[in-house]
């Protein structure tokens, strides 16, 4: 007997030859602690690179300004 290109509903598809994709569990317990930590560390990261300056300014001198000089100029900051 001849199989139709087309399977219909009559001939049972094997389950066996297509695996199915298991979901990724990612328990929030433990990635939470790690996005907290990611979220504080970009906020000091964008307040050093564009605040780190004139009245704001945690530390005396220009030394912070010009670690991050470059760093304000790709990111967009007015820094002159």
């Amino acid at each position: 007997m001849a199989q139709s290109a087309v399977p219909s509903a009559a001939q049972p598809r094997e389950s066996a030859a297509e695996p199915r994709p298991v979901p990724l569990r990612l328990p929030v317990r433990e990635v939470l602690p790690w996005a907290v930590f990611a979220v504080v560390l970009g906020a000091v990261l964008i307040y050093f690179v564009g605040a780190e300056q004139g009245a704001t300014s945690l530390f005396g001198g220009t030394w912070v300004h010009e670690f991050t000089h470059d760093g304000r100029h790709l990111l967009g900051f007015p820094c002159h």
